[in-house]
């Protein structure tokens, strides 16, 4: 946190310059009482006090830390190397009586990576599939939510439990059916760390857009019926065809032998006149 975020430090001494308190009594104020951090980061503390002339003032804390600024009634450290949740004490010290408030840290882990999965990207029109978004390494969990994207239109959102700081890996799968408008649209997952409750800001991460083929199964089923219903009529016409050529020329051989018997009956009637 930048020191011109920080607005307890002017305020503090405005009141500082109109009330300036006493020795007796006497507050010591923080830029904020919450901080986040970035695992391994680092962040500015502002301090600062109403006693008039502290005789001592500074941080205590096990984190490595270097003064910045300092005025008679305000000091300004860096403290380096944050690796997991901590507090840091301000402190000031006026006429042997010592004051101190607390800063505290909280470590976070950033969706640095979102990778998702549309399983099968080739899929037929009225049949599933699946999307998968998974982020590795964040924290704190219960602070991220996933959003499935169908082009800007949000289609499954999920948010999680467990508040440990723990890096862990968060992972939501959505089924969905297939539309013929799917095809026009890119899928995504944005991840989004809300740490605004903690004295931060929201981080969003997008994965990579994929697109999806749809294929439609009427076509397919109209042209096999088609082809079907040809196949059926075209064995038909063969089959006709051929039984007619078959009895025809059964017919044919019919004919011709009856007509042999007559003639042969008639030669033999001649004969027998004769």
């Amino acid at each position: 946190m930048s020191p011109s975020g920080c607005w307890g430090l002017p305020v503090a001494l405005l009141a500082l310059l109109f009330c300036p308190g006493s020795a007796e009594e006497f507050e010591v104020r923080t830029c904020t009482e919450q901080l986040v951090v970035e695992h391994g980061g680092s962040t500015v503390i502002n301090c600062s006090t109403t006693c008039p002339t502290p005789d001592t003032g500074g941080v205590e804390t096990s984190l490595n830390k270097t003064l910045l600024k300092e005025g008679a009634q305000w000091k300004q450290y860096k403290v380096f190397g944050i690796s997991q949740d901590t507090a840091v004490l301000c402190y000031f010290t006026c006429s042997q009586k010592q004051v101190s408030a607390p800063v505290n840290i909280s470590v976070f882990y950033p969706p640095k990576v979102v990778l998702m999965t549309v399983q099968p990207i080739w899929v037929i029109m009225g049949e599933s599939f699946i999307i998968e978004c998974r982020v590795p390494d964040v924290a704190p969990l219960e602070k991220l939510t996933l959003t499935l994207l169908r082009g800007n239109e949000s289609l499954h959102r999920q948010t999680f439990e467990g508040a440990t700081a723990t890096p862990q890996e968060a992972m939501t799968t959505y089924n969905r059916t297939a539309h013929r408008e799917d095809e026009h649209y890119n899928f995504s997952c944005q991840a989004e760390l809300d740490l605004q409750s903690r004295g931060g800001k929201i981080i969003r991460t997008t994965s990579e857009s994929q697109g999806l083929k749809i294929h439609e199964p009427k076509q397919s089923k109209q042209m096999l019926i088609v082809i079907v219903a040809v196949s059926v009529l075209l064995l038909l016409f063969v089959t006709s065809v051929l039984l007619c050529f078959i009895f025809g020329q059964q017919w044919h051989q019919r004919r011709r032998g009856s007509y042999g018997v007559q003639a042969a009956w008639r030669r033999l009637r001649r004969a027998y006149r004769a």
